[in-house]
This record gives structure tokens, sequence and C-alpha cells, in this order.
């Protein structure tokens, strides 16, 4: 019997749908191997702040998800399972209103365990929503 090793695109794949939150919002991984991933937020009229505009607590945590995927995408998996976002910069660029939201997430340097990340929000048209630039430790 050959058993295979867990990738950490593996276990983005089964996290993402159980975490609670991410589920709430809807969040949903589209790629989550190679050099870039993408995650997409559906636009939902209960994530927004007033009228049409999605919240910005919502599209921080999009770029919060997509850095984790990022980071855990060419990760070796530990024994022990663990990771957390260190630190994050997000910088907001323009409203998003009415529209689905994509995380794209890049792993800039891979350290020891520090992975150093960024992440584009664009809508599904390409307009830049919002940037992140990100610490996540993994292990």
């Amino acid at each position: 019997m050959t058993t295979t090793t867990p990738t950490g695109a593996d276990v983005m794949a089964q996290f993402i749908p159980q975490s609670p939150l991410v589920a709430k919002l809807g969040i949903v991984a589209e790629v989550l191997h190679g050099d870039e991933v993408r995650l997409r937020l559906p636009w939902d009229p209960s994530n927004v702040t007033i009228g049409d505009m999605v919240h910005g607590g919502a599209i921080a945590t999009l770029a919060d998800v997509t850095v984790m995927a990022a980071a855990w995408a060419g990760a070796d998996v530990p024994d022990s399972l663990r990771g957390v976002t260190t630190s994050m910069s997000l910088q907001y660029l323009t409203p998003a209103r009415s529209t689905d939201l994509i995380g794209v997430g890049r792993a800039l340097r891979r350290g020891r365990t520090l992975v150093h990340c960024d992440v584009d929000v664009v809508t599904p048209d390409g307009e830049a929503v919002a940037k992140a630039i990100a610490t996540y430790k993994v292990g």
C-alpha cells in the first residue's frame, strides 16, 4: 500500500471550507497550487458596510485567508500543523460595489518558518480593490 504525504495545498483544500468565519463569508478556493493561489469572496448583500459597498472587514478577511493559502501552497506539512499571520498591511484602493472579489496571493520569500506574501484583491474584471503585504508563520 502506498501512502502519500499531504501537501500544503491539500491541507488548505480541507481547511478553507471547514473554517467557520470563512464559511460564513462564503470564501471558496479556486486555485491552491503553483506560484499563485486564488480565492473568491462571492457577492452577498450581508457583507456590505452601507448600500452596495463591500465591507472592509470582509475584504481584509479575504486578504488574510489568501495569505494563509499562499504560505501553505508551497510549504511542507509538519507533523504538528500550526500557522498564523504575524503581520499584515492592507491598502484599500477603491470601493468594491455589488461584485465578487478575488484574492490573488503569492509567496514572495520563504524562510524556514516565515513566509512573506502579497495579495491583490481584485474584481472578476481585474479592477484593483486592495493590496496586502503580509508575513505568515508556518509550522
